[in-house]
């Protein structure tokens, strides 16, 4: 454990490595900046970059960059080398506090959604100093927005910034009323991230994996997950390996990875880390991916982090459990005070107003070509927004609707004229891991997001919409003080909860009725990303972000641009390689087969006229049939492709991939899927799910 211990966070520069090697005046300088947004002034900014360049050289960097996040999802870096070469031939090591503060980048080569032109090159990258630099690979990373040179965003990480400031404005108004307005306020994240470990020697002959992330075709294993066995199981030598590297790495990285196992599905695992704050939280999880991916390969494996590589067992989710916090108070924790209690039931109000008002937009958050194929499946929610508050919680706001007397599992009355809560809320009720936005006793876990996401989005609506909902409860209490404000803020909550219930829905989100009850209820049921998108322009979404300055008009537009285009391009690859597998690689091979199936029953009839053949003959018969209904539905599927590319509106061409191309793609993997079952082993051309999931 000393070991562990002494190597955290080694490879971070963080605050206890400021506060050890900057100056006093400058370490306070430098923390009022990230406490308080302000900008360093450029001599401060210079001794701090001297700092980090000395440190990170002495750890063995040599290079430096601005880590940031592109409208594509990802991480991207540009490396460039403290190398400064002197008149008399040598070379000296500089970093200055302009280039820790600000980079420039090529832009015209990043999604952009219409903000910027090809020709339109210029980028700013800017330092983030609320999330630490770490060393990487010999290079000192530095978290930094990109924006571009007219100062739209071009990021995730600058509009997350910006809904974490509109939150933190907003509750603290709220917060005066409790005698708390003077504490900094943060949402916090704790990201859960799934993810599947394959061969690379079967990872490499299926060209759908390498291509898309995951099986186009593939049938069903001989065994899959209904055995249970996988969950929390042993962990196989290579996989422990791995884990145990991946640890050592994100923990230097001061990266608080707590929790691994072995998920439901074969070959799945997940590693969850402590929660932290919002921001930096999204920077160590895209960090966790990355590591993933990357020390795969030292064990012969490949880590797949798409949201659904095998058909008909689970696929990989990233719960999002996301709270708020005043100082070292958790705003969803109800406390031990009659006070607590009803600022408890203020900020819990919020987010049920939040989530209920604008589910359109967090469902779009998560929207993705990987996702569609995950959500409602057996491990992840539906497509319904819906809150899951547990029953005893559940009860409660009941009876601040309906305002008659609550009894608690003890059975002790309550009267909700006043704002008095018994203190039971921590791991009160089962989890249900069918709702996709559930209270889990001082927290909500969002498990909609897929393990591929990049989180930013969803938290960045999420803060944007609470900061909405602080703000009308702020506005509406302006004035009021003492009993006045207490009788005022219970008769809101009750007022806001009653507007708001339909969100709340403590059942099964798999079951047939709940489609059929949640659209009585009004709520929203977008099954796919092309379904989900639009909303993100509607006037509604533009109003909510262009109040709070989270997005400008034209930033709103270009992510939604960014999103189509993306989903569109990704069904695009997927049929082509659909395509070209089922001509190339399965076709030719059943045919193959075929060929020495009738070799075989000819010579049979040959040798022994009278023989019974027919196993033979209707195997032969299965597969001819089989090949014919593959070519066709192949044909279908490239007739439709070639016209669904011609089209040159982007909304119609997903919403014809996602209504038409998916059920067309369906029909061809389920005719390959079907011969799969019937080809001779050594002829079937790529390893099969068996191979693939249950691998030694």
């Amino acid at each position: 454990m000393a070991k562990v211990s002494e190597n955290y966070g080694t490879m971070v520069f963080n605050d206890y490595t400021m506060q050890e090697r900057l100056p006093s005046a400058t370490y306070k300088t430098l923390a009022k900046t990230i406490k308080e947004g302000k900008p360093l002034d450029e001599e401060v900014a210079n001794v701090v970059a001297h700092a980090m360049k000395e440190w990170a050289i002495e750890r063995g960097a040599t290079h430096y960059t601005h880590w940031f996040q592109p409208l594509s999802g990802i991480t991207s870096e540009k490396h460039d080398s403290f190398l400064d070469p002197t008149a008399d031939g040598r070379a000296i090591m500089t970093f200055s506090g302009k280039e820790l503060i600000q980079g420039e980048p090529d832009a015209s080569s990043f999604p952009s959604g219409g903000l910027r032109a090809t020709f339109e090159a210029r980028g700013y990258t800017a330092w983030d100093p609320t999330s630490y630099a770490f060393i990487k690979d010999e290079v000192l990373c530095i978290p930094t927005a990109f924006c571009s040179y007219t100062g739209e965003a071009l990021d995730k990480k600058t509009p997350l910034l910006r809904s974490m400031s509109a939150i933190e404005v907003q509750a603290k108004r709220v917060l005066a009323h409790f005698g708390d307005g003077d504490k900094h306020v943060v949402t916090t994240v704790g990201s859960e991230q799934e993810y599947f470990l394959i061969s690379e020697k079967d990872y490499a002959q299926r060209q759908d994996l390498v291509l898309t992330g995951r099986t186009l075709f593939g049938a069903p294993p001989c065994k899959g997950q209904e055995l249970e066995e996988h969950y929390f199981g042993a962990i196989r030598p290579s996989v422990n390996e791995f884990m145990k590297e991946l640890d050592n790495e994100l923990w230097a990285l001061g990266v608080p990875a707590k929790t691994k196992h072995n998920e439901v599905a074969p070959a799945q695992h997940e590693l969850a880390p402590i929660y932290t704050n919002t921001n930096r939280a999204i920077d160590e999880n895209l960090l966790t991916m990355e590591k993933m991916r990357l020390l795969a390969s030292h064990y012969g494996l490949v880590c797949l982090q798409h949201e659904k590589p095998f058909e008909g067992i689970n696929g990989s989710g990233k719960h999002n459990n996301w709270s708020i916090s005043a100082g070292k108070v958790n705003l969803l924790d109800p406390g031990d005070t009659p006070m607590d209690n009803l600022r408890f039931l203020v900020f819990l109000t919020g987010v049920i107003q939040a989530v209920d008002e604008y589910q359109e937009l967090l469902r779009m958050s998560v929207a993705s070509a990987g996702n569609d194929h995950r959500l409602g499946a057996n491990e992840a929610p539906p497509a319904i927004i819906s809150i899951f508050l547990g029953d005893e919680l559940g009860e409660i706001v009941d009876a601040l609707i309906d305002g008659h007397e609550y009894c608690n599992a003890e059975k002790v009355a309550m009267d909700l004229g006043v704002a008095v809560l018994p203190n039971f809320l921590k791991d009160n009720t089962d989890r249900n891991r069918t709702s996709p936005f559930a209270f889990t006793g001082n927290k909500f876990e969002f498990r909609m997001p897929g393990s591929a996401v990049n989180l930013s989005d969803a938290n960045m609506i999420l803060n944007t919409a609470m900061a909405k909902s602080l703000k009308e409860f702020a506005d509406e209490m302006e004035g009021k003080e003492g009993a006045e404000f207490e009788a005022a803020a219970i008769a809101y909550v009750k007022r806001t909860l009653t507007d708001h219930q339909r969100i709340i829905f403590n059942g099964n989100g798999y079951s047939d009725e709940w489609p059929i009850e949640a659209e009585k209820r009004g709520l929203a049921n977008h099954r796919t990303t092309a379904d989900a998108l639009p909303c993100y322009i509607d006037q509604k979404s533009i109003d909510l972000f262009e109040e709070f300055g989270v997005l400008n008009e034209a930033e709103v537009h270009s992510r939604y641009e960014v999103k189509l285009e993306k989903y569109n391009k990704l069904l695009n690859i997927e049929i082509r390689v659909m395509k070209r597998m089922a001509r190339r690689t399965y076709l030719p091979a059943i045919n193959e087969y075929i060929g020495e199936l009738a070799s075989t029953l000819n010579s049979i009839k040959a040798a022994a006229p009278g023989a019974d053949t027919t196993q033979q003959e209707e195997t032969l018969g299965k597969l001819l049939d089989g090949v014919a209904k593959a070519f066709s539905a192949l044909k279908a599927l490239d007739t439709f492709h070639k016209e669904v590319e011609a089209l040159e509106d982007e909304q119609e061409k997903a919403n014809r991939y996602a209504h038409e191309g998916t059920p067309l793609m369906e029909a061809l993997r389920t005719e390959i899927d079907l011969l799969e079952k019937l080809t001779d082993r050594d002829h079937w051309p790529v390893p099969t799910y068996n191979d693939i999931l249950f691998y030694v």
